[in-house]
């Protein structure tokens, strides 16, 4: 009997001591995590960028939200959560720093405009100006207003005088990979998306090269928000963004360095 309640009394004992063991933090507590909001057209860049930085700092995680530049900024004014800011156009990131939302910025890329057409289309295009032909019934841009695609489109279609003979023919996309899904898809004959979003799909195909004087430089600003609780993580991947590992992901997916 006795032996009996002296073995009870130890595993009791044990019990406690393995309950007063502090408990080991798990690997998702204890990784920062970075909300960076980027323009979509950055996709695939990052999506590889993600898998380089985070092997290399294996205490962060890298989340992306990704949009049209315009809702993004809309998004960070009306102060929903985000460490890093990368736009597909100045005039965005203009407006956070206007609005002191902006700790630090540097412009990290170009692109440039291109018209695409189905893969298997037979049209040649020689100049914006053929979009008012009858084979065209239906062109993509990206909403003006908040896609910096889309307003780059708008401009170069005003500079050659056919914005006002194209209106009842535009189809609005949300951002500019919403505009390649529809020409790869055929719902339009042609879309107007930067020369990254055509290099990668093998649905369509670069008809025409927008001249870079029917629009305003595109650019890619990147910026630490004020309102990031992680400076430190932050600050160190907007470095990362502008070392030669990471240009060079960026160069592969066709993208230009300034």
């Amino acid at each position: 009997m006795l032996r009996k309640s002296l073995l009870v009394t130890a595993a009791l004992l044990l019990s406690v001591s393995l309950f007063a063991l502090p408990a080991k933090p798990t690997s998702a507590a204890s990784k920062t995590t970075l909300l960076v909001s980027a323009a979509a057209s950055l996709k695939d860049g990052l999506d590889e960028i993600e898998k380089l930085y985070e092997k290399a700092h294996p205490d962060v995680d890298l989340q992306f939200n990704l949009g049209s530049s315009g809702t993004l900024q809309k998004q960070i004014e009306q102060g929903a959560p985000a460490d890093l800011f990368l736009s597909a156009g100045q005039k965005q990131m203009d407006a956070l720093i206007d609005g002191k939302l902006v700790s630090k910025s540097k412009l990290l890329l170009k692109n440039d405009l291109v018209l695409v057409v189905p893969s298997d289309s037979k049209t040649e295009i020689k100049a914006v100006a053929q979009l008012t032909d009858k084979s065209f019934k239906k062109i993509a841009i990206g909403q003006p207003e908040s896609v910096p695609a889309g307003q780059y489109a708008k401009e170069t279609l005003t500079v050659r005088k056919v914005w006002e003979p194209l209106q009842d023919k535009l189809v609005y996309a949300k951002d500019v990979r919403q505009v390649l899904t529809y020409v790869e898809s055929g719902n339009v004959e042609a879309g107007f998306v930067y020369r990254t979003d055509a290099l990668s799909s093998n649905k369509v195909k670069i008809a025409l090269k927008v001249h870079s004087m029917s629009h305003k430089p595109i650019v890619y600003p990147a910026a630490v928000l004020k309102q990031t609780k992680n400076e430190k993580e932050a600050n160190a991947f907007y470095d990362y963004l502008q070392s030669s590992e990471a240009k060079a992901v960026f160069v592969k997916y066709g993208f230009k360095l300034p």
